[in-house]
């Protein structure tokens, strides 16, 4: 009985999942998109430095690495075409990796196209850290977009029709992204884990949120609860506001 006791424990014990979450920004461009001009040092789309959404207080970069819940692992810079910066990071206390893609601004387009086929299964990174291979690009759980919403001035074309049927959650943080990804989401089939009905200031600190609860294996609504109240504290806009303005779900 002894014996079979711990062989019960021994084989019981399964390590967590790896989970991923790939991060795309189309740094905030003053003179490459149709954005209302914010001051030219935040709105300069090839100096992520200074962006305001990656280098500024509450960029994608800076604003994690002041968080005590993530790690920063690795910063290389111009690692593909189109992509100025690269970081890495390990959340402090889970198995969850996120990687984020600094684009330059003029790039939009391709980065919008980047997102979607990514929300398809398409294009998979690999990143190996401490010899573990960590999937990114289609390869990752969750798949986040931060910039404005370039599908109000353009439509992309590509390959948008999903490879597999892994679950894959989506978070959209752009103007009115509801209204103008759900065609394409309803292609690739990923889910709308938290998205904006009208217009909004796609800041780091709402993915952050977000990200708190899906790391806990929150529920859709609950994570959109996170996200709705971050917004809410960081623009004070009420919190009956923000839940109007990002929701989840088609």
């Amino acid at each position: 009985m002894l014996f079979f006791v711990a062989f019960n424990l021994s084989f019981g014990q399964t390590k967590s999942k790896v989970k991923t979450i790939h991060v795309f920004v189309a740094l905030c461009d003053n003179a490459n998109q149709g954005i209302v001009p914010v001051p030219e040092k935040l709105g300069n789309g090839q100096d992520p430095k200074n962006n305001l959404y990656w280098g500024a207080m509450y960029g994608m970069k800076s604003y994690f690495k002041r968080s005590k819940d993530w790690v920063l692992i690795s910063s290389t810079k111009n690692p593909e075409p189109h992509i100025l910066e690269r970081i890495l990071f390990k959340h402090a206390t889970k198995h969850t990796y996120l990687l984020a893609d600094a684009y330059d601004g003029k790039y939009i387009k391709q980065t919008t196209k980047d997102y979607l086929e990514a929300t398809a299964g398409r294009n998979p990174i690999a990143i190996t850290n401490n010899k573990k291979v960590l999937k990114f690009g289609g390869g990752a759980d969750l798949i986040a977009y931060i910039g404005h919403d370039g599908l109000m001035e353009f439509d992309v074309s590509g390959k948008f029709e999903p490879i597999n049927t892994e679950n894959r959650d989506a978070i959209i943080l752009a103007c009115v992204s509801k209204s103008y990804f759900k065609p394409y989401l309803e292609q690739t089939k990923a889910n709308p884990l938290v998205w904006s009905t009208g217009l909004m200031s796609p800041e780091a600190y709402t993915l952050k949120w977000a990200l708190d609860g899906w790391v806990l294996n929150e529920t859709d609504v609950e994570i959109r609860e996170r996200a709705a109240k971050a917004y809410h504290h960081y623009q004070k806009c009420g919190i009956n506001g923000a839940k109007r303005l990002l929701v989840t779900g088609y």
